[in-house]
């Protein structure tokens, strides 16, 4: 069983950037990828970013790519998605998931277990 809780959502102004924290309990943390999503106000969950359980590979959306990084440190069974240059479309909640399987990553039926969200909002 892994837990995963996400923390760093806020409101921060256009141009801004954020960091999403996800810490996960469990000792499997380190053999599992890792994803994010977000889901906007009255709209479909969609793919943010992927890493592999290494974390030497990495899938992003087009939307963010260029503008979004996601890491891991297995040490401390923790997930990163750094967000630099937000636009108030990147405004939804983000979702942090994990799974041992290390294919089909930008679907959220890949992932076994995922956290409750963390809300982020970018003003114009």
């Amino acid at each position: 069983q892994v837990q995963l809780v996400e923390s760093g959502g806020g409101l921060v102004q256009a141009g801004g950037s954020l960091r999403l924290s996800c810490a996960a309990s469990g000792r499997t943390f380190s053999t599992y990828a890792m994803g994010w999503f977000r889901q906007a106000p009255g709209k479909e969950r969609e793919f943010v970013a992927a890493i592999n359980w290494r974390g030497d590979s990495t899938d992003y959306a087009d939307s963010v790519k260029g503008r979004f990084t996601i890491s891991r440190d297995n040490a401390k069974n923790t997930v990163y998605l750094q967000m630099n240059t937000l636009k108030p479309e990147d405004t939804a909640i983000y979702y942090c998931l994990a799974g041992p399987k290390h294919y089909g990553l930008r679907n959220w039926g890949t992932y076994d277990y995922w956290g409750q969200g963390t809300q982020v909002a970018v003003s114009s």
